[in-house]
């Protein structure tokens, strides 16, 4: 949903979800006037205040209660109102320098194992944080791309072959039109066209790792071959993580406890789930949180974040999941995230993953 904001309205909503971080109570104009300099009366807020819960940023817990954000209103909050003023822009490197230096002088990569070392940075950043921490294993893999084919095996399906250079075979089937195209090109049109492609993707990406091939902009494909792109993408993907060792799902956990007793929790039941999740569901999870999908660039490091119904497993949908992919040189290896409730202290979060995923990536880098 697109929502056009004023100045006005969105230095409301900006103060409204900065309040309710803080005390976790639902909001009011009075509060708000007291707190922050918004320069208008009491009534003004509250018609604002009005318009941003019909916009749906805001809602009333109880009738006779001030007001929360919505996710979609968190969403406002991290997408466009997180423009920091001189002291947070201070705290965030101040952050950011607190992470780095807290790693740096704890974890010891020459005495400790990979498992210890990642544990310990989790729970630093548990700490830091005061989120539930989340760092996978490194993706141990190196198979690399030997030879690649696209056979076409019905009129609207096609089958992609591709062998590693251990001359191990992977193949994944999946359907090339939708039921709503308009037209079928002729098989034998989509043979020649499979074998081209073939050919060009073999010349390119010989000897490349299946994990920088599932990071690969299709797009660049001439556009006649253009309706091969999705497929391509989402199958070698698919491919890449079937090649990940089973060890590589292992999620190292902290700061579980922590976050547990935040008001949001308070039900027995969704405490549960969660703790099902992170100790029963981790394959569930590791596939979430391995996944990129760029909505704030800080720093060196893409950082993803998930606000409530956007993260689309049951447990966490009343949660927010920042996380961040760390890597050896260019090739994705691992992920490293904090989960706590959508009320949470996105800048501080933000600057802490990314961070994180900043140190461990020139670490594995130098290490490898």
């Amino acid at each position: 949903m697109q929502v056009q904001l004023t100045n006005r309205q969105q230095h409301i909503l900006w103060a409204t979800v900065r309040h309710y971080i803080a005390t976790a109570e639902p909001v009011g104009s009075k509060a708000l006037i007291e707190e922050f300099d918004l320069g208008v009366s009491s009534a003004t807020i509250r018609n604002v205040m009005g318009v941003l819960e019909k916009s749906g940023l805001l809602y009333q817990p109880h009738t006779s209660a001030g007001r929360i954000p919505s996710d979609s209103g968190y969403r406002i909050y991290v997408d466009q109102l997180i423009t920091p003023s001189l002291r947070d822009a201070t705290r965030t490197e101040a952050l950011t320098k607190e992470v780095e230096t807290a790693l740096q002088q704890r974890l010891h990569w020459e005495d400790w194992s990979l498992e210890a070392l990642l544990q310990g940075a989790a729970q630093i950043l548990a700490t830091l944080s005061g989120c539930i921490t989340l760092i996978t294993m490194p993706q141990t893999t190196t198979a690399q791309l030997r030879h690649l084919q696209l056979v076409q095996i019905e009129a609207d399906r096609i089958m992609l072959i591709v062998v590693t250079d251990s001359y191990e075979t992977h193949s994944k089937v999946m359907d090339l039109f939708t039921a709503s195209s308009e037209t079928k090109p002729d098989p034998e049109v989509i043979d020649h066209e499979l074998q081209i492609v073939s050919n060009f993707l073999n010349s390119h990406l010989r000897g490349r790792s299946l994990l920088e091939l599932a990071k690969l902009d299709w797009s660049e494909l001439d556009q006649e071959f253009q309706r091969y792109g999705e497929f391509l993408k989402s199958s070698v993907a698919e491919l890449a993580r079937r090649t990940v060792a089973p060890n590589t799902t292992q999620i190292m956990v902290r700061g579980v406890g922590e976050v547990l007793r935040q008001p949001e929790f308070s039900q027995v039941q969704q405490v549960q789930t969660i703790i099902h999740l992170l100790e029963e569901e981790q394959e569930q999870l590791w596939r979430l949180i391995c996944e990129e999908s760029d909505v704030e660039e800080t720093g060196k490091s893409r950082v993803t974040v998930r606000i409530g119904t956007e993260n689309p497993l049951e447990p966490i949908r009343t949660c927010s999941l920042i996380s961040s992919i760390y890597r050896r040189g260019s090739v994705p290896v691992g992920s490293v995230g904090v989960l706590g409730p959508t009320r949470l202290d996105y800048e501080g979060a933000i600057a802490v993953v990314a961070a994180a995923a900043d140190y461990l990536s020139e670490a594995f880098s130098q290490t490898s």
